[in-house]
């Protein structure tokens, strides 16, 4: 994200550019526009054509036009809203222009006789062919107009500023353009002219001043080469960013750990399962960065049940052998508790203490998880967000590990980090997220990170059949329910929302466990989402592992990390309105025992294009890598990345699927500005980031 500027008499645009007063640059702010540069990247939404003058004869309705006529009559309707109607003539046929508001330059402009300039779109109304409430501009001997040369752009805009003043004070500002050091050529020439890219002025020219001749559908799938050339340095800035932010961050000292095994020898030796050739090959990976003295900042993908756990253990053992404390951070209590229940299962056996901490631990139990934290007994630690709070002081911590890392905001992790950081060393990184993420992101939003892919499911996992359903069947899915739990399984009902909100026209999960539990009187049901206090959902999901409860009516609070084998149904309400990758976690949920699973997908009519093709990518493939392509390309990496939230995504121009073939170009061009301009590192990412440049140092 952009940072913020105050709007000082150094930046305010208001003491640099003709046009832009206070009153002005005070809704420019509200556009996050505070100097000329800022002004030139805000750029157009879409164009409109206005070069050249229509005939009136020959308009269509839904066409925007230029037109020019003559004023024959003027009428104030004294009924209905519209206040004044205006007869345009030219010399091939008459048009009305309908206004709703009366201001008084109106009716000094609007008289018989008057010839005028207008445009807007065409429609039909009860007198024939008009315009609402068109844009116009008289035309006299004295004051001719020529026609416009270039297309004319419509911006993103704001209350209090119109198309006409966003226009005026760009253009003035393009005026200038040449005498902004902000906006000088940052680029070598070379580079330029071996791409056949123009100059960033050249560029800006372009886009806010299209000439006629040029394809509007060109403009409107950004792909003229003005355009190319702002994409182009937009996704260099980000690429060389996180790049440069790796070099630092190697550069770095940190433990190198010895490659000592007689832990985790014993505790593979108990483990029921043996590792799969892609666990053994990440850990692998993973025992080479930690035995380095800078620190590791890997990143660890694997699909749902592919055993990130194991490997991130086995990943914290390195730690303890070497006599060092290690940490994970889980997104929330719930799957935190789970990663405690199963390590310590795991590794108490082998006289390793493992210590919980979350907001929810109080008095006397908090007071000794702290000690045990600060004085070093506690060798591996786990919790949530409550790991970085300022009262907790770790002993020896150099090694630390995020789970779903895209649910954590930026300065959350950083403040993980920072606990790890001692005078002379960095903690080593670990970063793992269950949310496949296609190749093109990867590779453009984790230059700064080494990437391993577990992406082989561990054997004997049963198959989940996918299958799509009306919610006008709701009957027959209650009584599929129903069978599931008489044979003794268990059963996941999720719902999005936890109340009613007739907008969104979604199943409340209050409601839906009511409804469940009166027409299945002999299930236990029960409820559990985001509101309940971490106690309550702990007891709830207790009582469904332990299977005390038959059926679970949830939010999506359960998506992540819950582990419940004998659970073989899942029922997902409003399916529709859930991201591919959301459903394929909450998909994951079940499938974990020996039987054959489902999962029912209800859906209410009717489905938009979007919806129909997400629910069909769901029903025919269980590949998580495969689904998360499918939703970059249907919904957009912001989505897919979960950074919305987070505020790490955000690109002005640039687009990763549509623009995945700059990509191999962007890529070159980091490296050679990285080995031969550093110079030009700084500038280049504070133009497009400004201080977002930092959010990959964490």
């Amino acid at each position: 994200m952009r940072a913020k500027k105050k709007n000082t008499p150094e930046t305010s645009l208001s003491f640099r550019l003709r046009g832009v007063g206070k009153q002005i640059a005070k809704h420019l702010a509200r556009l996050d526009i505070h100097s000329v540069r800022d002004l030139l990247f805000h750029l157009p939404a879409r164009y409109q054509d206005r070069t050249q003058v229509q005939a009136i004869r020959t308009l269509l309705p839904g066409n925007e036009v230029v037109i020019e006529g003559t004023i024959q009559s003027i009428s104030m309707p004294t009924h209905g809203r519209t206040k004044l109607l205006c007869e345009l003539k030219d010399e091939t046929g008459t048009l009305y222009l309908r206004f709703f508001h009366v201001l008084p330059y109106l009716v000094d402009s609007l008289k018989p006789g008057n010839r005028m300039r207008c445009y807007s779109e065409v429609r039909l109304g009860a007198k024939g062919l008009e315009m609402v409430h068109p844009e116009f501009q008289l035309i006299t001997p004295q004051r001719p107009i020529p026609i416009d040369a270039h297309l004319t752009p419509v911006y993103p805009a704001t209350e209090g500023l119109s198309q006409y003043v966003l226009r005026k004070i760009i253009n003035n500002a393009l005026a200038i353009i040449r005498q902004h050091p902000e906006l000088r050529e940052i680029l070598p020439l070379p580079l330029l002219q071996s791409l056949s890219l123009p100059t960033l002025q050249e560029a800006l020219q372009f886009v806010h001043k299209p000439p006629r001749d040029i394809a509007m559908t060109e403009l409107l799938e950004n792909k003229t080469v003005a355009q190319k050339r702002l994409i182009f340095e937009e996704l260099l800035a980000h690429r060389i960013s996180l790049l440069h932010i790796k070099h630092q961050f190697q550069s770095q000292t940190s433990i190198p750990f010895q490659m000592k095994d007689h832990l985790s020898q014993q505790f593979l030796s108990n483990l029921p399962f043996q590792l799969t050739n892609a666990q053994s090959r990440v850990v692998a990976e993973i025992k080479t960065d930690l035995s380095r003295p800078h620190p590791m900042l890997r990143l660890v993908q694997g699909d749902v049940g592919s055993g990130k756990t194991v490997v991130a253990v086995l990943a914290m053992l390195q730690a303890i052998e070497n006599g060092y404390q290690a940490a994970m951070m889980a997104p929330t209590e719930l799957l935190a508790e789970q990663h405690t229940r199963v390590t310590k299962r795991w590794l108490e056996p082998l006289g390793i203490k493992v210590a919980f901490l979350s907001s929810s631990i109080k008095g006397r139990e908090r007071t000794t998880a702290l000690k045990a934290i600060g004085n070093g007994e506690a060798q591996i630690v786990l919790g949530t967000h409550a790991l970085f709070q300022e009262e907790v002081a770790f002993s020896k911590l150099a090694f630390i590990i995020v789970d779903e890392q895209h649910r954590f905001g930026v300065q959350q992790r950083a403040l993980f980090r920072q606990k790890g950081m001692q005078a002379d060393y960095y903690p080593h990184q670990l970063i793992m997220t269950a949310t496949p993420i296609p190749r093109t992101l990867a590779m453009s939003f984790y230059a700064d990170l080494d990437v391993s892919m577990i992406d082989e499911l561990p054997p004997g996992r049963t198959p989940i059949i996918t299958s799509i359903i009306a919610n006008s069947r709701r009957e027959e899915v209650i009584e599929r329910v129903r069978s599931a739990c008489r044979e003794g399984r268990q059963v996941y009902w999720v719902c999005p929302l936890i109340e009613e909100s007739e907008a969104l026209n979604c199943q409340a999960a209050t409601n839906t466990a009511e409804q469940l539990q009166a027409a299945l009187p002999e299930i236990k049901v029960g409820l559990i989402h985001g509101r309940l206090r971490a106690n309550e959902k702990d007891k709830i999901m207790q009582a469904f592992q332990q299977g005390e409860l038959h059926l679970l009516v949830a939010t999506t609070v359960i998506e992540v990390g819950v582990d419940v084998p004998n659970a073989s149904v899942m029922v997902i309400e409003n399916a529709e309105r859930l991201g591919l990758s959301q459903l394929h976690q909450l998909r994951g949920r079940v499938g974990r025992g020996k039987v054959a699973s489902y999962c029912l997908l209800l859906y209410q009519h009717p489905l938009s294009e979007l919806a129909k093709a997400r629910l069909a990518v769901i029903r025919e493939t269980t590949d998580g890598f495969q689904i998360a392509q499918r939703d970059l390309e249907l919904r957009g990496p912001g989505e897919v990345l979960g950074t919305r939230q987070t505020g790490e995504l955000s690109f002005r121009v640039a687009d990763l699927i549509r623009d995945s073939d700059l990509l191999p170009h962007v890529q070159h061009a980091a490296e050679r500005i990285l080995h031969d301009h550093v110079d030009i590192i700084e500038p280049l990412t504070e133009r497009w980031l400004g201080k977002g440049r930092e959010y990959g140092k964490v």
